[in-house]
């Protein structure tokens, strides 16, 4: 191991080393002041932050081609530590409020983000999978943290148990993909796909497919999501907000790695398969989401549509199919981060009533959180000139350029259905007065409010200016196949 191995990693290294440190001083922390764990869980994502500005642009691999670092790797990197700091700006006041100011917490936060991280630098089957395990086992942790709520802990059984489930396709899918190339590592797969020097096909397709379904768990798509409802409205919202910008975010890049680029010969196999489950997705998705009465539900199945439409750049393939996902990640993150940073706040110490009738009225309550969930749920609908629109644009025209235009038209129609139930929650808010029997909110504070206005400013700037972006998702999938 040499010191070039360490700098190729150095993101996720800052937040495996900061979580530790962390848990350690934990212990010395009274049980009333552990919201000076959370403060000081700001420090390692900054560094990381700051550790991707100072590594931006440069390239290499890293523990003998184990980990590549590159602007695909860095680009990600910069995202989990962005979704890291807003977590912790809404989690702070929400944990405390809900009583599970634990200090556990906010190490699990961090190592659950370091393996996020080190799935967009993976460049070997065996590190994309203890990666997956790296982000998962904290975050099962993570959804059942509430321990008094009952919700909370058969949230976190399902999603272990699923989850688990979810890791043995990948792994035997892992084991069939290196007996059929000899190999983990996905520079030299890509090669022997490439000239054809594997010796089984059949056993190469089923191992991808193995590994696809594995990680279709990970980003919800259908038919793979059935996990996602209950384990978003039971989690903690603090949790739920993470989960959604970078669980989905993180499944993604091990896809991209995997498909695009170590499997990017193998389009014309794979590429319907994808294009069906996106089509799949979207639609179940969308449609199951008009019948809910419960936000974070809502949600949920609205994450399981967006994944829907991030496997539409997945499936056109090459730099632009990968770029247009990259740019939509970064741009549903922000927005789902403003949406959750809101529905924190609505979560009053007596009881946290996340259905949709309990924001009747808000914008004369809270004109500040109506506004900022009403830029969040048109955004999410794809209405210009919000991030949302700007994300959908981009894949819907990767998808064209590959011939994929059913695809594309079958994504356009479900955005229409998305306004149904997105437009609901704006008209409630703003259409409607509050009755007598309104639940009260909790106090926003400095730091949530701050990651309100700092979600929503970027919801609406990444829709109006997309080219600073765009180019900078560009030029990290520079090194994928065409």
């Amino acid at each position: 191991m040499t010191w070039n191995d360490l700098v190729a990693v150095l993101p996720p290294l800052i937040l495996i080393v900061g979580g530790i440190v962390i848990l350690m001083a934990d212990l010395f922390v009274p049980a009333d002041r552990k919201a000076v764990t959370g403060w000081a869980s700001f420090a390692p994502f900054i560094l990381a932050l700051l550790a991707v500005f100072a590594l931006w642009g440069q390239t290499g691999a890293a523990f003998n081609g184990m980990a590549s670092l590159d602007g695909y790797a860095l680009f990600l990197d910069a995202l989990f530590a962005s979704v890291g700091i807003a977590t912790l700006a809404f989690a702070l006041r929400y944990n405390q409020s809900r009583g599970i100011q634990r200090g556990e917490f906010y190490p699990l936060l961090l190592f659950a983000a370091s393996g996020m991280m080190l799935m967009g630098h993976a460049t070997n089957l065996l590190i994309v999978f203890i990666a997956l395990e790296l982000l998962s086992i904290p975050l099962y942790i993570l959804c059942g943290i509430a321990r008094g709520a009952v919700q909370s802990q058969e949230s976190a059984l399902k999603y272990f148990l699923l989850g688990a489930f979810a890791s043995g396709f990948v792994a035997y899918g892992i084991a069939l993909v290196y007996g059929a190339t000899g190999t983990f590592d996905l520079n030299a797969l890509a090669q022997i796909i490439a000239a054809r020097q594997y010796t089984d096909a059949i056993v190469l397709y089923a191992g991808a497919s193995l590994i696809l379904a594995g990680l279709g768990f990970k980003v919800a798509a259908a038919p793979f999501h059935m996990w996602a409802p209950d384990v978003y409205e039971g989690a903690p919202t603090s949790v739920t907000g993470f989960m959604a910008a970078a669980t989905k975010a993180a499944g993604f890049a091990a896809v991209g790695r995997v498909f695009l680029f170590g499997m990017g010969d193998l389009i014309a196999l794979w590429q319907p398969v994808v294009a069906v489950i996106a089509a799949l997705t979207m639609i179940v998705g969308n449609v199951a989401a008009l019948a809910q009465t419960n936000l974070k539900r809502m949600l949920a199945y609205s994450s399981i549509a967006h994944a829907g439409y991030a496997l539409v750049g997945i499936a056109a393939g090459g730099q632009a199919g990968a770029s247009s996902v990259l740019f939509y990640l970064a741009a549903y993150a922000a927005t789902t981060l403003a949406a959750f940073a809101v529905m924190t706040v609505m979560s009053a110490p007596e009881s946290e009533d996340q259905s949709i009738d309990a924001y009747t009225g808000l914008i004369h309550r809270r004109p500040l959180l109506a506004v900022t969930l009403a830029i969040a749920m048109l955004s999410l609908t794809g209405i210009p000139p919000l991030a949302g629109f700007a994300g959908k644009y981009f894949l819907f025209e990767a998808a064209i350029r590959s011939g994929l235009i059913w695809l594309a038209l079958i994504g356009a129609l479900t955005s229409v259905v998305s306004a149904g139930y997105y437009l609901r929650v704006v008209v409630v808010m703003f259409m409607r007065e509050p009755g007598a029997e309104t639940p009260p909110l909790s106090v926003a504070g400095p730091a949530r409010t701050a990651a309100i206005v700092a979600t929503s400013f970027l919801t609406i700037i990444i829709g109006i200016l997309p080219a600073p972006l765009l180019d900078t998702v560009a030029r990290g999938v520079q090194h994928m196949p065409r």
